[in-house]
């Protein structure tokens, strides 16, 4: 029941708890959607009261419209409006960090935008900000490695992962580099295929061509 779908979604969970209630299939199949992030935990049942609130913003760039969030002063999310992925970055970040999003300007989110502007306009290279990681250890040290390439560049997954000093692990660095919810921010864009072409991005390969392209254009008038 379980491995015949790559995403589970609500209607397709109403439709086996008709079918196997109250049986613990239904439990387990639960369990999986909101571990994976395709199924957000409503509120109301979350156990602590204790909720963080991300202040997220809308910014829209060349490439394509982003959604800024923060929390507690840190800058937890750059993700696409328009992410092929759906909603799994904000339901990851609600269910890591147990939180729930409003949507206000934080002073954060502000500087991100106003150095996101600069990034667009080819003044600037690196970013300057408080980042929050919500992620397994693992997923933190490879996003560490993503800020490490540097502006104008590209590695391979393979390199990634011997930059990570884990050269067998490529498939779940590669996972690991798809989990970034801070695009453009933490340069996951910058990670290409072993043969130089361009592969899976949150944003759409548009965007990730538009990056690249913006970035070596600078580097090279440098």
């Amino acid at each position: 029941m379980l491995y015949g779908h790559k995403k589970i979604t609500p209607e397709l969970f109403e439709k086996y708890r008709k079918r196997y209630s109250p049986y613990c299939s239904v439990a387990s199949l639960y369990l999986w959607a909101v571990a994976s992030g395709d199924i957000e935990i409503p509120l109301r049942s979350r156990k602590n009261a204790n909720i963080r609130i991300i202040s997220v913003q809308n910014y829209r760039s060349p490439a394509g419209e982003l959604l800024l969030g923060s929390t507690e002063g840190m800058l937890c999310m750059c993700d696409w409006v328009e992410n092929i992925h759906g909603n799994v970055v904000k339901n990851r970040l609600q269910r890591l960090l147990h939180a729930d999003f409003k949507q206000e300007r934080s002073s954060v989110t502000l500087e991100a935008a106003r150095q996101l502007d600069e990034y667009f306009a080819g003044a600037r290279q690196t970013f300057d900000l408080p980042l929050l990681f919500a992620g397994t250890d693992f997923q933190k040290r490879v996003w560490t490695e993503l800020q490490k390439i540097p502006f104008g560049s590209t590695v391979s997954y393979a390199a990634l992962a011997r930059l990570a000093c884990m050269p067998k692990a490529v498939r779940a660095v590669a996972n690991a580099n798809g989990a970034n919810a801070l695009s453009i921010i933490v340069p996951c864009h910058r990670v290409i295929g072993n043969n130089g072409t361009l592969t899976g991005y949150g944003g759409g390969l548009s965007a990730k061509k538009f990056l690249l392209e913006l970035e070596q254009k600078k580097d090279r008038q440098e």
